[in-house]
């Protein structure tokens, strides 16, 4: 009888410690994210988990095209939000349907001082400057790029950023007299912003073998709700 008590007991045990290791995978949710939702999405998991106290968000900010490249070599990950629909459409197969969960638009971003005098599209061909873009895989770069040939401007690039983070940084520290990121990288920063008449929209979708679904599920309903809106807006994305 204590043999089998002893072996109900210890069965027991394993059963709890199964449960408990599963509860904590189950409690972490990955979301890969656009690094200009940096300042947003950071705002956003304190919201979030303090309605979801045993929750633990993770963020894995990036260029949108790299973490993409991420998912489709099988990076376990639950949420996937993206500076424009185009990258998420290349992991079509692999996501659930998306949402277009806010807007961003373009800017021109120069040093506070602006010691090379820009004002416009039109300086970035001046030879003079020093100029950087992200990258054509980028979304905030192949924006760029676009604006720049509808304007009939070939840009002199002296740097190409592998995010828009990346870049600012550069401006920020007087390493580049402009480039262009996105109008909410400016707000509160070091740096001067000219806003240019290009926008783009940004869908998030959970991953159809995303580890924690039903957290994904959560997380985006967040983002998608007034207070998870709200948060955007304050960081001075649009709402669709």
């Amino acid at each position: 009888m204590k043999v089998l008590q002893a072996r109900s007991l210890l069965l027991a045990a394993c059963s709890l410690l199964l449960v408990s290791c599963s509860r904590g995978a189950s409690d972490e949710i990955v979301v890969s994210a656009a690094s200009s939702l940096s300042g947003a999405f950071t705002e956003m998991e304190t919201a979030f988990e303090t309605e979801h106290p045993d929750t633990n968000v993770i963020f894995n900010f990036g260029g949108s095209s790299a973490l993409r490249e991420q998912i489709l070599e099988g990076a376990p990950v639950d949420v996937f939000a993206s500076a424009n629909p185009i990258t998420m459409e290349q992991v079509a197969l692999l996501i659930d349907t998306p949402n277009v969960f806010a807007i961003n638009r373009l800017a021109i971003a120069v040093p506070a001082d602006n010691p090379g005098g820009v004002t416009s599209l039109a300086d970035f061909d001046r030879a003079q400057l020093l100029i950087g873009l992200c990258a054509e895989a980028v979304p905030c770069g192949s924006l760029a790029l676009t604006a720049l040939t509808d304007a009939s401007i070939e840009p002199v690039v002296d740097s190409n950023e592998p995010d828009v983070r990346a870049l600012l940084t550069k401006i920020e520290a007087g390493e580049l007299d402009a480039g262009i990121v996105y109008a909410t990288d400016v707000l509160g920063g070091d740096v001067h912003g000219i806003p240019l008449d290009v926008t783009t929209e940004y869908p998030i979708a959970a991953l159809l073998d995303a580890p924690n679904p039903m957290g994904a599920a959560d997380f985006i309903a967040f983002v998608l709700s007034d207070v998870g809106q709200a948060i955007l807006l304050a960081h001075g994305f649009g709402t669709p």
